[in-house]
């Protein structure tokens, strides 16, 4: 085995040499033969060409795969940064969006508290909202506007769609605004068209109740709901909402208000009515100056007489 082993060894050497060598002389002869200029040797490079490349596309094409693979990589990178840039725009874009909606639904709120139809001796100041009671037992809103506004306990404010409450304490550049859903709101009201008078008592949801209805058989859901002006609590004619049925058959009124966006306040100034001083005059007028200077010159004409 020995002997084997080194009787091949002593020819692989030679060999591989003898190999080496016709490898050696063969690409010599190739690079000779694509050096020389000579119309017969540029056919033979041709028909060379023309027989040899065409089948080494076998051999090629995992090349050009992987080019192309490399050039999808590459335009799949640049569609992942333009979709990243895209989804930034995108968010920017939501945002502009979304302020532009709050800006629009504060324009058409301001939009409706001007359009809104009030008795020509109601003067108004309008106040932001600028936090609420966040309490279960209290609804309440606070305002910006205060006693250097003019504003006084007891005046009404409406949103740009019907009352909210009233002004229930008053400090030098803030208010608060009990609303009619608080439980110790009680507002007098006027249901049309039957014409019922009724009270608006809050228990601390959207829809307060409907108490002390003259004929209740009278009023339908969808009726109109103002106020009445009785007590002196409102000016009479402020929309308050619609009427309604909780489930159980009780009468409530569904708001006009929109308390979930209430963002303005118009407080309407009331001075009220003038104060009776003297318990005479609820019985009759005083009688005019003229009538007392004619009755006085009549007397003194019976005395000369």
């Amino acid at each position: 085995m020995a002997k084997d082993r080194a009787h091949n060894g002593d020819y692989t050497g030679p060999l591989k040499r003898l190999l080496v060598g016709v490898l050696a002389l063969c690409l010599l002869g190739v690079f000779l033969v694509w050096r020389i200029d000579s119309p017969r040797v540029e056919r033979f490079r041709a028909q060379v060409i023309d027989k040899v490349v065409p089948s080494f596309d076998w051999a090629m094409a995992p090349v050009t795969g992987t080019v192309n693979i490399l050039r999808d990589f590459q335009s799949y990178q640049r569609i992942y940064q333009q979709n990243q840039e895209l989804r930034r725009e995108l968010q920017q874009m939501k945002a502009w969006k979304e302020a532009a909606l709050q800006l629009e639904q504060e324009n058409a709120r301001l939009l409706d508290l001007n359009n809104v139809q009030l008795d020509a001796r109601l003067t108004f100041v309008t106040g932001v909202v600028l936090a609420d009671s966040g309490s279960p037992f209290r609804q309440s809103v606070l305002i910006n506007v205060g006693a250097r506004d003019g504003i006084v306990d007891g005046w009404a404010a409406m949103d740009g769609l019907g009352l909210v409450g009233r002004i229930s304490g008053v400090g030098n550049n803030t208010a608060r605004v009990i609303l009619l859903s608080d439980t110790s709101s009680r507002t007098p009201a006027l249901i049309q068209p039957s014409g019922q008078k009724a009270l608006i008592a809050g228990d601390n949801t959207i829809a307060p109740l409907i108490e002390f209805v003259e004929n209740p058989d009278k009023i339908r859901p969808g009726d109109r709901v103002m106020t009445s002006g009785d007590g002196g609590v409102f000016p009479a004619g402020l929309l308050i909402g619609q009427v309604a049925k909780d489930p159980s058959g009780r009468i409530r009124v569904r708001l006009a208000a929109d308390y979930e966006r209430l963002e303005f306040l118009r407080v309407l100034r009331s001075y009220g009515h003038d104060a009776i001083t003297g318990t005479g005059q609820v019985i009759a007028p005083p009688p005019p100056q003229d009538e007392n200077m004619t009755a006085t010159d009549e007397e003194g004409e019976d005395s000369d007489g």
